[in-house]
């Protein structure tokens, strides 16, 4: 809500304008806070009304009350001013879901399953209704005034309201009676999926339809048209679908469906703001569509107008990369005596000096040569950055996408997998850890790689982890897979050691193998026309070169020629020569 245009005088100031720029946070462990728009800070926070997580909040229109319900089957009226509980009670059996103020501000719908309406100065029940099978997620007034105005009005006979529910395709009107006996819904709207998202233009004149606006979880925009005039057997259909998809004439010529997130009506009840693309960098646009039509599809390119790449600081500037270990020299040092030029200076000279003939720059030109169009920054490698990843990888756990999963869990750089999982957030860790389970009892080579992500989830969000109740359960069959790996790692080891044994041995023999062998044989020999002796000596070496075999054969000779020298020691020269047949003989 704006406050007010013109200045005020702080006396004129009153509390309610006050409230106007806060903005009220249900958490999870039951405490409410109070943020201030205006300031950007946190102004208070109301504590010891829930012990469970905050399922609605709404603010009275009239005074500074809040109203917040929660899992604790609880509602709770809160003073803003002091921040301490005003009124508590049960609202219902089970937990509370949904709130609805009335127009007039002194009813209040609640809703768990069924849904009831209470007098906010009793703190009793009005009305009871039938509601819906499961947890109501949207409540809402379709008219602030009774359509059969012969009857006094008393503030909530007769109108009509609005309820929605989680895994439920149908949105129910109820209309409150004066009588306590129609409980059940008078008209119901279909919708193709879950709707995530409701908004309505409310019926002030008799005649006047009311107009619903409603997203669901398949990401398709459901538009109704319907004057709310009593009791309607057939469920109504939608009068336009909505759906966005990108062009597809690129490299992918299939085009993608692109989810709408939100939608709501503008003032003028005809045009609406349509919100899409993705949940971090969302799309808001206006589109003024023509509902004659019972299907339309905007064709919407997601790559010109978004980019998830926040990473990279994109800048015309380059600054020069210098040294760590360079002296920058500066005016006042001996020895330099020239004048550094600041950066700062030379950008001055330059605006103030221009060359003659020369025209300046329009604002239309520098603003152009400043725009940089996002297709042309690409990251290397065609590969998506670290925050694209967490990105992808959420959408993929989300929407199940094999394709979109293998791009990002493939991927080998420590540094990328650590930053992916520390950027993703905390809502996704345990499907993250189931689809690694999955991955894990694949084959091995997939199993090495999720081992990788296993590991920075374990460390970077084992704080979340241990506070979650069904933490065994829910990594039981993790556990299980890994402690039946581990077993059988003893006796692979012991497999692996006894064939890196065999291996060397049959590595180590065929090396030997390999080996020639060395000729023993002489290539040349040669002799030299001496002496006896000499011949002798030469005798002597050659018979030391020679193989066992023919020593054997040196042996039997020199016993030979002892003989002949005792017997005769004449026939000297006889035996000399001999010898040089003898030798002839053994080569």
């Amino acid at each position: 809500q704006d406050g007010p245009q013109r200045k005020k005088r702080k006396s004129e100031v009153a509390e309610v304008d006050k409230q106007l720029d806060i903005l009220a946070i249900g958490t999870a462990v039951g405490s409410i806070l109070l943020y201030s728009t205006a300031k950007g800070e946190l102004q208070s926070k109301l504590v010891g009304g829930h012990d469970s997580r905050v399922n609605c909040v709404r603010w009275h229109q009239d005074n500074c009350c809040l109203y917040s319900c929660s899992e604790d089957k609880h509602i709770v009226e809160w003073n803003t001013q002091t921040c301490k509980v005003k009124c508590k009670w049960k609202g219902d059996n089970s937990s509370v879901t949904s709130l609805c103020i009335s127009p007039d501000g002194k009813m209040l719908l609640s809703a768990g399953r069924t849904i009831k309406l209470w007098d906010l100065e009793t703190k009793e029940v009005y009305r009871h209704f039938t509601g819906h099978a499961t947890s109501v997620s949207s409540l809402m007034f379709t008219t602030v005034k009774p359509m059969n105005e012969s009857k006094p009005f008393d503030g909530i006979t007769g109108l009509y309201f609005l309820s929605g529910a989680i895994h439920d395709r149908l949105l129910s009107v109820w209309y409150i009676r004066s009588d306590r006996k129609e409980k059940s819904a008078v008209m119901s709207f279909t919708v193709t999926d879950e709707p995530t998202f409701v908004d309505l233009t409310v019926s002030e004149v008799k005649e006047e339809p009311v107009k619903l606006a409603v997203v669901c979880r398949d990401g398709q925009l459901h538009l109704f048209e319907h004057i709310l005039n009593g009791y309607c057997k057939k469920p109504l259909t939608s009068n336009c679908t909505i759906q966005i998809a990108t062009p597809g004439d690129d490299e992918d010529s299939t085009p993608k469906p692109v989810p709408i997130l939100a939608a709501a009506f503008c003032t003028d009840k005809q045009s609406l703001l349509l919100v899409y693309g993705n949940t971090l960098q969302p799309i808001i646009e206006k589109v003024s569509l023509n509902t004659t039509e019972s299907h339309i599809c905007l064709i919407r390119d997601m790559q010109k107008v978004l980019s998830l790449k926040t990473d990279v600081s994109l800048t015309k500037v380059k600054t020069p990369i210098v040294n760590s270990d360079t002296k920058v020299l500066v005016p006042g040092i001996p020895g330099h005596s020239t004048a550094v030029k600041t950066p700062s200076s030379g950008k001055e000279k330059k605006k103030n000096k221009r060359k003659p003939g020369e025209t300046e720059e329009s604002i239309e030109e520098r603003l152009g040569a400043l725009d940089i169009d996002v297709r042309k920054v690409k990251t290397p490698g065609g590969l998506p950055q670290t925050d694209s990843f967490a990105v992808l990888l959420v959408q993929g756990l989300e929407s199940n996408d094999a394709e979109i999963l293998n791009r990002v869990l493939n991927t080998r750089k420590e540094n990328v997998i650590k930053n992916t999982v520390a950027r993703m957030p905390i809502h996704a860790v345990i499907p993250l850890l189931h689809e690694l389970t999955k991955r894990l009892q694949g084959n091995p080579y997939s199993a090495s790689l999720m081992v990788r992500w296993l590991k920075s989830v374990f460390t970077l969000h084992a704080s979340y982890l241990s506070t979650l109740p069904d933490l065994i359960p829910q990594l039981g069959m993790l556990y299980q897979l890994m402690e039946s790996r581990v077993k059988t790692l003893q006796k692979l080891s012991r497999l692996h050691g006894r064939l890196f044994i065999l291996v060397t041995q049959v590595a180590a023999s065929e090396r030997v193998q390999d080996v020639p062998e060395v000729n023993q044989t002489a290539k040349l020999v040669y002799e030299d026309e001496s002496s006896e002796e000499e011949e002798g000596s030469d005798d002597e070496m050659i018979a030391d070169k020679d193989s066992d075999e023919n020593w054997d054969e040196d042996e039997e000779k020199e016993e030979q020629s002892d003989e002949q020298d005792m017997t005769v020691e004449k026939e000297i020269n006889g035996d000399s020569d001999l010898e040089p047949e003898n030798e002839s003989e053994e080569e």
